[in-house]
C-alpha cells in the first residue's frame, strides 16, 4: 500500500486515514513496521494525534482492546502530544459517562466507559512518567480548582460530580502503575 500523509494534516484527513489504517490493520494488508511509521507520523502533530484517537478509541474493532506493540512505540515518538491527549480523552470520558447516565442513554454510556478502559490500556501500557505527571497535575487542579488543567476543566463545564469521578479514576489508575 502506498501512504502518504500531508504536511499541514487536516483533523478530517486525520479521521480518514486512521479509519484506512485500522481497516488494513485488520485485514493484515500491512507489515508490523508499516503500522508503526503510519502511526507515528499520525502523532506527529496535534491533527493526526487528535483524529488518531478519535477512531482508535472509538472503534468497534477490537484491536483497540489490545494495542500492539508497534502501536504503543509508535505512540512514545510523540510524548508531549500522546500524553496529554490522552489525559484529557481520560478525563472526557470519565466525564461523559455521567452525563449520559443522567441522559438515559446507556448506550452512549457504555460506549464512554469503552474510551475510558482503552485510555487507560495505552496509559498503562506506555509507563511514561510524563502522563504520570500531567494526570498528576490534572488531579491537582480538580482538588485545588486552579492549575494546568483549569481552562481544560472550566472549558467542559464538569461539574463536581464530573470532577470527583476523574479524580478517582486518576486515583486508581496511578496506585495500579506503582
Amino acid at each position: 500500500m502506498n501512504w502518504h500523509i500531508p504536511k499541514n494534516l487536516s483533523f478530517e484527513n486525520a479521521l480518514q486515514l486512521t479509519e484506512t489504517l485500522l481497516e488494513a490493520m485488520v485485514e493484515k494488508h500491512l507489515k508490523d513496521y508499516e503500522v508503526e511509521e503510519m502511526i507515528t507520523t499520525l502523532v506527529s502533530s496535534q491533527n493526526g494525534a487528535r483524529g488518531f484517537f478519535v477512531i482508535y478509541l472509538t472503534s468497534h474493532l477490537s484491536l483497540s482492546d489490545h494495542p500492539s506493540e508497534e502501536v504503543i512505540n509508535a505512540l512514545k515518538t510523540s510524548p508531549d502530544i500522546v500524553s496529554e491527549l490522552l489525559v484529557k480523552n481520560l478525563a472526557m470520558s470519565s466525564a461523559m459517562a455521567i452525563t449520559h447516565r443522567r441522559n438515559n442513554d446507556e448506550k452512549k454510556a457504555q460506549g464512554s466507559d469503552q474510551v475510558f478502559q482503552r485510555t487507560s490500556n495505552l496509559i498503562q501500557q506506555m509507563d511514561l512518567e510524563l502522563i504520570k505527571q500531567k494526570l498528576e497535575q490534572l488531579k491537582q487542579t480538580i482538588v485545588e480548582d486552579e492549575g494546568n488543567y483549569k481552562r481544560f476543566l472550566d472549558k467542559w463545564g464538569y461539574d463536581q460530580e464530573q470532577k470527583t469521578i476523574i479524580k478517582n479514576n486518576i486515583e486508581q489508575l496511578l496506585s495500579n502503575k506503582n
